[in-house]
């Protein structure tokens, strides 16, 4: 006569067997990294960690969580106060997020756009505003990743160099979206 388990006994016998398993493979990944005195043996020398020299580095500004927190506060108050809903984004100087802000009642579209609008205004160290008429002359710009010709991203600078961008989308104008990320702009100041 064949016993089946029941439910709760299979998952406790194969929760079980996955922990000895883990525990196996853990087991072996620790006893591995821990053997200095089998690296030693080997004929093959670990290479000693190379420095950098000054001339050979770079040092970059960085906005911190605070800052781009503010900017962004400021950016949908000047917004909320105009009875716009909008979303606003912050991008460190290499493009990545530090934040995203949705404001009440914003559209599903506007978080991607204020993303991309931040990104572009960092990359070029200009407003988007400005960027959309170099369309014209440079049709293919519109084709790079991530990028959003349409106003409403603005760079902050640190001594002339672009450190973030502000980006803000959902208002019925690239304008008044642009207007919205000055204010963010102007309340690291």
């Amino acid at each position: 006569m064949k016993k089946t388990l029941s439910r709760r006994a299979r998952l406790a016998t194969g929760g079980a067997v996955l922990a000895a398993v883990a525990a196996g493979t853990f087991g072996t990944v620790a006893a591995n990294a821990s053997a200095p005195e089998a690296a030693q043996d080997s004929p093959v020398a670990a290479a000693p960690a190379a420095a950098a020299g000054k001339r050979d580095t770079t040092t970059s500004t960085h906005l911190t969580i605070d800052a781009a927190t503010e900017a962004a506060q400021a950016a949908l108050k000047a917004a909320e106060k105009e009875g716009q809903r909008v979303t606003v984004a912050v991008v460190d100087r290499n493009g990545n997020t530090i934040l995203t802000m949705r404001g009440d009642g914003a559209g599903p579209q506007s978080y991607e756009s204020a993303e991309k609008k931040a990104y572009t205004a960092v990359s070029w160290n200009a407003p988007t505003s400005e960027l959309e008429g170099r369309l014209e002359n440079a049709p293919n710009l519109k084709d790079i990743p991530g990028t959003l010709f349409l106003g409403g991203g603005v760079p902050v600078t640190a001594g002339k160099a672009p450190i973030a961008g502000i980006g803000v989308a959902g208002a019925p104008s690239g304008t008044l979206d642009e207007k919205f990320a000055r204010a963010g702009a102007a309340a690291l100041n």
